[in-house]
């Protein structure tokens, strides 16, 4: 069983330090949500998980499979079987997300096996074709470009067909609820819920409870001032979206000043 284990990480952007020596273990088979006010760093714990270059990791490790993965790219960081779902994913006009879908694969494939000729074509459509039905999709989605006019529906939607195809190990997902109506919030977790399993980790970023209405998490983090200050069941949740920040900000105030 992998984990991911973030060891008093330390994150910044120029001169500004942003995670102050975060600790967190995400075990496969294990869904995590991180809650906290904006500000707090939930997004750049994210991107640097990822290896976004602008921001500078200055202190602590990041151990995936056992090995330290700030020490690789991050197409290196991804074939191992980490994923990142954008907040705002990116368009790519001119490039389908069957197109797009069969490049990554090959990619991750090619960095199993130099050898490895990739997926081939009837291979290739049988898995799309079972991936878009069990997220529920119309097949005729994959011949559109990817993100290319989507709505913000569509495009969260697109993330979660990228990582039910690629099948991750452990997916990060950068406050996928973002900008989602209820329908479409409903969608995206039934997608999640769809892969959910032994095989599969996630750590769901968001500043709001209802997508865990829908995603039950195993555990719930509260993240303050860089560092993840509170750790519990998801009644931790329920607590914040009953009484807000306030308390934790009085609680910890000393730890995080």
């Amino acid at each position: 069983m992998s984990e991911l284990v973030i060891k008093n990480l330390h994150v910044g952007i120029e001169d500004t330090e942003i995670l102050k020596g975060l600790d967190l273990t995400v075990r496969q088979g294990e869904i995590h949500a991180i809650m906290g006010p904006n500000g707090t760093g939930k997004s750049t714990l994210a991107y640097s998980l990822m290896g976004h270059p602008t921001y500078e990791v200055t202190e602590g490790e990041v151990l995936f499979k056992g090995e330290n993965i700030l020490e690789l790219g991050p197409d290196e960081r991804a074939h191992l079987g980490l994923f990142l779902a954008f907040q705002y994913p990116v368009a790519i006009p001119g490039v389908t997300v069957a197109n797009f879908l069969r490049t990554a694969i090959n990619a991750h494939r090619k960095a199993e096996d130099p050898e490895s000729k990739g997926i081939s074509i009837p291979e290739f459509r049988t898995l799309l074709k079972e991936r878009m039905d069990l997220l529920k999709m119309d097949h005729s989605f994959a011949a559109r470009y990817l993100n290319d006019g989507f709505s913000g529906g569509e495009k969260k939607r697109a993330e979660i067909l990228q990582m039910a195809t690629l099948k991750p190990e452990i997916a990060i997902l950068d406050e996928t609820d973002s900008g989602l109506d209820i329908d479409a919030l409903r969608i995206v977790a039934e997608g999640v819920n769809a892969l959910r399993g032994p095989d599969f980790g996630a750590v769901v970023i968001t500043h709001y409870q209802r997508i865990l209405n829908y995603i039950q998490p195993d555990v719930v983090h509260i993240m303050l001032n860089g560092r993840i200050v509170e750790s519990g069941g998801p009644e931790l949740a329920l607590q914040l979206e009953e009484q807000g920040y306030d308390w934790v900000r009085e609680k910890y105030s000393a730890v995080t000043a």
